[in-house]
């Protein structure tokens, strides 16, 4: 063990009151993130009604492409500057900060040009029935705005908490959703703004979240970061990007599911008695609320990444371990409390985010019921594909994350609709997180095998030099 190590925090003091310390504000911060969506539909909902819920669902995969771009140089930064620091590479380090966050701010303006030039054929190709394409675009062309600062904001929240302030990074994303639920009600309900309210609530919001990451991060503290650690240079980019791509790659398997999913639900959906707009409307809302849950878990392994990263770098394995098994027993607590609320309350769930028809609160429970009725194993990938990322291990984490969402969702959401209609669509995400659940237990196994190896190999390497 290096010098470095025992004198860093994470190095030193006891593990699960890191975790305290580094997965609260984390997982504060991901619910923050994740409400940041569900209020918007909340206030919508009440003001705008079923075709309101549905354009936010549509606009939703442009979001999940913001919070990819941010978790690939926000992730990938902070677990190459983590492990640069437990290897003692301290010059390096703040590279690694700078580049990082120099790139989540070009990725946002691109991203923001993309969405503002495209925005219709975009939201068509998303799934957006013609009588929801107008609030849609109405949404979404404001929203657009807030893209880099978005971005910005998600990722530099890990930049901040790799820095040893965790608190700090959960005041950024506190700050912003307050000021977006004010303004929520002020717009929207007060001034009677429907859904550009909402967006100009949202985009005020994470201007203001922004500003106090971009202020913390000119002024980081492990080291001194000058004009010159945020100029890009290509191999601490490629570095950041490779270690945030299971990160990026889950986030983008998540959009291509939402966009695949809303124009199965149009299309089988129009088929049924339940019409085109009241599935979309239904899995938006649903889709959303077990977003609550996935980001306490997400948070849960976010906030165990420094400790990961750092440990595994100064070789202290069994803290890296204990960090990792600390994560999926709360994990798989939280999981298993969430499933037993989908399934008790789930109309009255539903009936938070406006009223609708019977056909429309018949379908959310059934929703709510089968779709999610393997959520409590869903703690398990996320959680593990932020472990590979933490211990440089990037293409695991990719693999990992892509198995729920591409390898086995897709081939289930376009199969079994042919055969079941609009129920199939169902099935298929209880398939998919059954088979997701089991490949992670495997590949956790043998990766513990190969951890427990290298702690051999440390013990024979430090009895060698004594």
């Amino acid at each position: 063990m290096n010098e470095g190590a025992k004198t860093n925090p994470l190095g030193s003091k006891p593990v699960s009151r890191l975790m305290v310390k580094f997965a609260i504000p984390s997982i504060v911060a991901m619910l923050v993130g994740a409400l940041y969506n569900i209020v918007d539909q909340l206030f919508i909902g009440q003001a705008v009604g079923t075709l309101g819920n549905a354009a936010t669902n549509i606009a939703f995969p442009l979001s999940t492409s913001c919070i990819a771009l941010a978790l690939l140089f926000g992730i990938g930064g902070a677990s190459c500057f983590n492990l640069a620091m437990g290897r003692g590479e301290r010059e390096k380090a703040g590279y690694y900060v700078g580049n990082a966050a120099a790139m989540l701010v070009l990725c946002g303006v691109f991203l923001m040009l993309i969405a503002e030039v495209f925005l219709t054929p975009m939201l068509k190709f998303f799934g957006s029935p013609d009588d929801v394409l107008p609030y849609a675009e109405e949404y979404v062309r404001i929203t657009a705005i807030g893209f880099p600062f978005l971005v910005f904001t998600t990722g530099g929240c890990h930049l901040i908490r790799a820095d040893g302030r965790p608190a700090m990074s959960m005041l950024c994303n506190i700050t912003g959703a307050v000021i977006n639920t004010i303004l929520d009600a002020v717009f929207v309900l007060g001034l009677d703004m429907g859904m550009t309210g909402a967006a100009l609530a949202t985009v005020i919001g994470q201007v203001i979240s922004a500003v106090i990451a971009a202020t913390y991060i000119v002024r980081y503290k492990t080291v001194k970061l000058t004009p010159g650690h945020f100029r890009p240079r290509l191999v601490y980019i490629s570095k950041a990007a490779s270690i945030g791509t299971a990160s990026f790659v889950n986030q983008l398997a998540i959009m291509i599911v939402q966009i695949v999913l809303n124009n199965s639900l149009g299309h089988y959906g129009s088929l049924s008695e339940y019409g085109e707009s009241i599935p979309i409307a239904c899995a938006g809302i649903i889709i959303k609320i077990n977003q609550i849950m996935l980001s306490v878990v997400i948070g849960l392994g976010q906030g165990a990444q420094p400790i990961e990263s750092f440990n595994y770098g100064a070789k202290q394995y069994p803290r890296v371990r204990q960090a990792y098994t600390l994560a999926i027993t709360v994990g798989a607590a939280i999981s298993v409390c969430c499933f037993a609320v989908f399934q008790i309350f789930p109309r009255q769930i539903i009936s938070l985010f406006g009223q609708g028809s019977e056909l429309y609160f018949d379908f959310g429970v059934k929703f709510f019921r089968i779709y999610l009725f393997f959520t409590w194993l869903n703690c398990a990938q996320p959680i593990t594909t932020t472990f590979f990322t933490s211990i440089g291990k990037p293409l695991k984490g990719a693999f990992l994350s892509l198995t729920r969402q591409i390898i086995f969702f897709i081939p289930f959401l376009l199969i079994l609709p042919v055969f079941f209609g609009i129920d199939g669509i169902l099935y298929a995400g209880p398939c998919a997180d059954l088979l997701a659940g089991i490949v992670t237990v495997v590949m956790v196994i043998f990766e513990f095998k190969d951890i427990k190896r290298l702690e051999a190999d440390a013990l024979a390497e430090a009895n060698c030099t004594i």
